[in-house]
């Protein structure tokens, strides 16, 4: 190709959720190429309408994603938006995403011969390795849209409480033990006691269990990034469902990692925040450390 680096497209391979549409909305600000694959189950098909080209590929389709990327002139993708991992563990999950021969080689040893596992880091991992062979690099979505990004401070609500502000130090701390486990980004706790902790479930989910276990409400609800938090995937994003579902729950605070954690749509989740009473505080990974020091 004759194209320089911006004249190029950026691949923009999307899950379920709003984060792929404030990517290829922030790319096309720029006056960057999108070029969209969706994953079958889990992208709104309004997405098409953000992209120069779009197709659509199940979860096994890794070589069919590298191939139209390569095919549409990029060189540069990025992973937006969950995918369900609930998915893999559903019987007969393999006929409606066929693995081509490309995902068979690179995931056989974490599905069929149970060789290696299946956490989301060493499954992503192994995914952008993929497509670094195949001549795509994963960068972070984060690159091309910083302003995601959530600043330090109180975002929404009121200040914390001193009592809610020892439930974000002890969650914290758990939570940030259970992402190097790479088990879960969340916990929700309630006067320095554990409520749940997420699992493969998703963050909503465990939102939804610690309701039902604690029907007084007034929990706290701590969402971070791993210790090693790889920014090409999985970086933790809230958005207004998170708060519906806070809300939904009995939970009254939500503490999330400043610099480190994706906000869709700010102006939006504050003004949502302020109408459902609840306060949402974004820290620094030291400044956590040192308060519970």
């Amino acid at each position: 190709m004759n194209a320089s680096n911006d004249q190029a497209p950026i691949g923009l391979l999307a899950g379920w959720g709003r984060f792929p549409f404030f990517v290829a909305e922030s790319l096309r600000r720029q006056g960057r190429r999108v070029v969209g694959l969706g994953i079958h189950d889990h992208t709104d098909p309004e997405l098409a309408k953000l992209c120069e080209k779009f197709d659509w590929i199940g979860l096994g389709g890794i070589g069919k994603a590298i191939r139209r990327f390569r095919g549409w002139g990029a060189r540069q993708a990025v992973l937006a938006g969950k995918v369900h991992k609930v998915t893999f563990f559903r019987p007969g999950w393999w006929l409606r995403h066929r693995p081509d021969w490309t995902a068979a080689k690179t995931y056989y040893r974490h599905f069929f011969t149970g060789e290696r596992d299946r956490n989301d880091d060493t499954l992503l991992g192994a995914l952008v390795d993929a497509f670094a062979r195949g001549g795509v690099s994963i960068e972070p979505a984060t690159n091309f849209a910083p302003e995601l990004l959530v600043s330090a401070g109180t975002v929404a609500g009121r200040v914390l409480s001193a009592r809610q502000d020892r439930d974000v130090e002890f969650g914290w701390n758990l939570a940030k033990r259970m992402g190097g486990l790479d088990v879960g980004q969340t916990v929700c706790v309630k006067d320095q006691a554990v409520l749940a902790v997420e699992a493969i479930e998703g963050t909503d989910a465990c939102i939804r269990r610690a309701g039902e276990l604690c029907r007084q409400g007034g929990f706290t609800v701590v969402k971070v990034a791993k210790p090693r938090q790889d920014m090409r995937f999985d970086v933790p994003t809230v958005g207004v469902v998170t708060l519906e579902s806070v809300a939904a729950a009995g939970g009254r605070v939500l503490a999330i990692e400043a610099d480190r954690t994706i906000l869709l749509d700010g102006n939006v989740f504050r003004e949502a925040a302020e109408r459902l009473k609840l306060s949402v505080a974004a820290i620094r990974d030291e400044s956590a450390s040192a308060r519970a020091a």
